[in-house]
C-alpha cells in the first residue's frame, strides 16, 4: 500500500495532516479570545493516525470519534467552516451550534459523532457494523477512542460481540500514554492495548501512529479482512498528543524527557521527510500547502464569525421525535 501511493496522493496526506494541525492551534487562539465556549481537546500531534485511518476507507464506510474528535472529522474531509460555526455555537454549525466540540456529526461523510462519553462511540460503531452486515453491501465501521477507553466495559462487550458476530468493524486506539492526566502504567498492566484482542480470537496489530503511511498500510489490511467476512481488527496507533488534555491543561505530570522525545517524532515533520527522500518534495512546496492551508482556514473562521447564533426558539427543535412510527431522528 504505501508503495503504490502517488506523489499526488502522498501531498493530500500531508495537506490533511496539516489542515488538523492548523486548525487545532487556530482554534486554540480562538478560543483565548472567548469565541468559543467551553472546552477544547486538541488533537495536535496524533493527525497520522486519523488521516492514515481515513485513507484506507471508502465512501460507503462509517466512523465513530470520542472527545478529541476534530482529527477524525477533519481527516474524513468535513468543511472546516461548518466546523468553526458549531465551535462558536452558531445556527450553520454541524449540529446547527447545539453540539459544540464534543459533539460533531456529519452523516453524509458517514461520520456519525463524536462523543464526550469515554467509550461511547464504540458500542454506537458496532451497532452500525451489524446494520451494515445485514445490508451486505461490504461496508464497514471504524472507532477511535484512547487507550483509557480500553479499560471501559463497553469496550469489552463491544469486542466480544464483534468478535462473536464476526462483525465488519474496525477498532483503533490512540494510545497517547495518557488517559486524562494519568500515565498508562498506572490505569493497566497491559504494555500494548493490542494484546486485549487475543481474548476475544481477533486480530490485534500494534502501529507507530506517527507514520501516516504505516497507518494506512495496516488499516487497509484490517478493512480487506472486515469486508471479505473475515470480522474485526484491533489497531493500536502508538501516539502522543502534543498538548495536555485540554486546551488550558499544563500537562505538568508529564516528564520533560518524554515530551522532547515525542516532539522529535512530530508525524508532520517525519512524513515532511518522506515525501522529500520518497518523492522529491521541495521544502519550499511544503511551505506553500502549510501557507494554503493556513489561509483556508482562517477565511473558514472568519466566515464563522460572521453567522448568526439560534434564536431562544430553536432550544427545543431537533430534539423530540413525534412520529413514532418508522420515524428517522434528524
Amino acid at each position: 500500500m504505501a508503495d503504490a501511493v502517488t506523489r499526488e496522493e502522498a501531498l493530500e496526506l500531508m495537506a490533511r495532516m496539516v489542515r488538523i494541525r492548523k486548525f487545532e492551534e487556530l482554534a486554540a487562539r480562538l478560543r483565548a479570545k472567548g469565541l468559543i465556549p467551553g472546552f477544547l481537546h486538541p488533537y495536535i500531534g496524533q493527525e497520522a493516525v486519523a488521516v492514515g485511518v481515513c485513507a484506507a476507507l471508502g465512501d460507503g464506510d462509517v466512523l465513530t470519534s470520542a472527545h478529541r474528535g476534530h482529527g477524525h472529522i477533519l481527516g474524513r474531509g468535513a468543511d472546516p467552516a461548518k466546523m468553526y460555526a458549531e465551535l462558536f455555537a452558531r445556527v450553520t454549525g454541524y449540529n446547527r451550534g447545539k453540539g459544540g466540540s464534543l459533539h460533531m456529526i456529519d452523516t453524509e461523510l458517514g461520520f456519525l459523532g463524536a462523543n464526550g462519553i469515554v467509550a461511547g462511540g464504540i458500542p454506537l460503531a458496532t451497532g452500525a457494523a451489524l446494520q451494515l452486515k445485514r445490508a451486505g453491501d461490504g461496508y464497514v465501521a471504524v472507532t477511535f477512542f484512547g487507550d483509557g477507553a480500553s479499560n471501559e466495559g463497553a469496550f469489552h462487550e463491544s469486542m466480544n460481540l464483534a468478535a462473536l458476530w464476526k462483525l465488519p468493524v474496525l477498532f483503533i486506539c490512540e494510545n497517547n500514554l495518557y488517559g486524562e492526566f494519568t500515565r498508562q502504567d498506572k490505569h493497566q498492566l497491559v504494555t500494548d492495548v493490542a494484546d486485549r484482542a487475543a481474548s476475544y480470537v481477533m486480530p490485534g496489530v500494534v502501529v507507530d501512529g506517527n507514520d501516516v503511511l504505516a497507518v494506512q498500510q495496516v488499516t487497509a489490511e484490517a478493512v480487506e479482512l472486515a469486508r471479505t467476512g473475515g470480522g474485526p481488527t484491533l489497531i493500536e496507533a502508538k501516539t502522543y498528543r502534543h498538548r495536555g488534555h485540554f486546551e488550558g491543561d499544563m500537562a505538568r505530570y508529564r516528564p520533560k524527557d518524554e515530551v522532547a522525545h515525542w516532539m522529535g517524532r512530530d508525524p508532520i515533520d517525519l512524513f515532511a521527510a518522506v515525501l522529500t527522500d520518497r518523492w522529491g518534495v521541495s521544502a519550499d512546496e511544503i511551505d506553500n500547502l502549510k501557507t494554503e492551508v493556513a489561509e483556508e482556514l482562517k477565511r473558514a473562521a472568519a466566515w464563522a464569525e460572521e453567522q448568526p447564533f439560534p434564536e431562544p426558539s430553536d432550544a427545543l427543535t431537533d430534539i423530540y421525535v413525534n412520529d413514532y412510527e418508522g420515524a428517522m431522528l434528524r
